[in-house]
């Protein structure tokens, strides 16, 4: 019987671990659109295909974690109902601090791009010399 539990504990898992990547992942990308334009310097094209990319990454280094997390282990085959709601608690949160993580990592990349592309854009500063005597 325990062990059907945890079956049904996977199942129960996978499509909140994928569906909070999922949300999250389209929330990000789609507002990092513009931070990826001006990364660009308005090459929409260019911009739009390395946004689709970071964001296959994203699934990719995100889905795998949760997988990674998803085994439960150091219960014997008669775990009790509370123990494995607990159990799916700490999993489902880990995954979801991992992904807030990973969001602001991500914002991080994108806030950086665009302050090293408006600092390649500024003229450079000449200085003036005066002759005063």
């Amino acid at each position: 019987m325990g062990s059907t539990k945890i079956i049904i504990a996977y199942f129960i898992y996978l499509p909140i671990v994928i569906g909070l990547t999922i949300f999250v992942s389209k929330r990000l990308f789609e507002s990092g659109k513009s931070f990826m334009i001006e990364i660009f310097r308005g090459q929409e094209n260019i911009a739009l295909a390395t946004n689709k990319l970071f964001k296959v990454g994203f699934y990719l280094v995100n889905i795998g974690m949760g997988l990674i997390l998803m085994k439960i282990s150091n219960y014997s085959y008669n775990i009790d109902n509370q123990s494995l709601i607990e159990v799916m608690g700490l999993k489902i949160g880990s995954f979801s601090i991992y992904l807030g993580v990973m969001l602001f990592l991500n914002l991080f990349l994108f806030l950086r791009g665009r302050k090293i592309t408006r600092q390649a854009q500024r003229p450079p500063v000449t200085p003036t010399f005066t002759t005063e005597k």
